[in-house]
């Protein structure tokens, strides 16, 4: 995929939904070819901070950018080459073969109704096999499990090579195995030059697959940086209510909660 783009700026960014602040004052560097696992506790922010991220909801105050570029400002077409966005359901309203749905990742790059390209099908060749799903290709989509249906709409996205994957609680519907690969697709995507940020509540997946991690409390930034340096057993009980045990997995320090702080 070998991509290359700007770092991801969010600038003193606020949102509110309805009534409610949501987020106040985030303010974060996130840069290209690394991972970043965003953490929090539920009601922290994290969905609302990749959408804001992605100008899927505006924001209240100030803004992000992608290099010197107001995300918000873009084109819809050109953003939607810029960011490609994951969300937490996996479903598709209309039950159309996998390999259609897979092409719609392409859409920002030729014009309305023009037929796809040589490039389009190659795209959407690489992102099925890149997340085992070319045998599902000619399956209505809405006939495959939860967790298939989530591997095709992650090569959906991958299919228009975006400079950034902004991935919201990925996981959910998958077996263990394959949770493996979608991170492991993730990682991958990173080291051929995108950017990478997925919200997760698996502490030590994140340990163990993060480069860096922003852990979110109430709407605010409780940490920013590399993952080593902000799952430290002390924060994550302050943030998470949990007692965590420090363990060496593979060359790194990863905890393990094992209680919550109040039993």
């Amino acid at each position: 995929m070998e991509l290359t783009g700007g770092e991801l700026r969010i600038e003193a960014l606020g949102v509110t939904l309805g009534r409610r602040r949501v987020l106040h004052d985030v303010s974060a560097i996130l840069r290209p070819g690394r991972l970043t696992a965003i953490l929090g506790p539920n009601g922290a922010g994290k969905s609302t901070l990749v959408k804001a991220a992605a100008a899927l909801i505006p924001a209240a105050a100030g803004r992000v950018r992608i290099g010197d570029e107001d995300v918000a400002r873009l084109d819809p077409r050109e953003r939607a080459r810029r960011i490609g966005y994951l969300p937490q359901e996996a479903t598709v309203h209309w039950n159309v073969a996998a390999r259609d749905v897979v092409a719609l990742g392409r859409l920002p790059y030729r014009s309305p109704h023009a037929a796809p390209s040589a490039d389009d099908r190659a795209a959407v060749e690489r992102a099925m096999a890149d997340t085992g799903t070319l045998s599902l290709a000619d399956r209505p989509v809405n006939e495959l499990s939860g967790g298939e249906r989530a591997r095709v709409l992650l090569a959906r996205v991958l299919a228009g090579r975006p400079r950034w994957l902004l991935v919201d609680e990925p996981l959910a519907s998958l077996d263990p195995a394959h949770r493996f690969d979608l991170v492991d697709r993730l990682k991958a995507a990173a080291a051929e030059g995108a950017g990478v940020a997925m919200v997760l509540h698996d502490l030590m997946l994140a340990a163990s697959a993060a480069d860096d991690v922003l852990l979110l409390q109430d709407g605010r930034i409780a940490a920013f940086g590399p993952a080593a340096e902000v799952l430290t057993p002390a924060r994550l009980a302050a943030v998470f209510g949990v007692r965590v045990v420090p363990v060496m997995i593979e060359g790194r320090p990863i905890g393990i909660p094992v209680a919550r702080l109040d039993r």
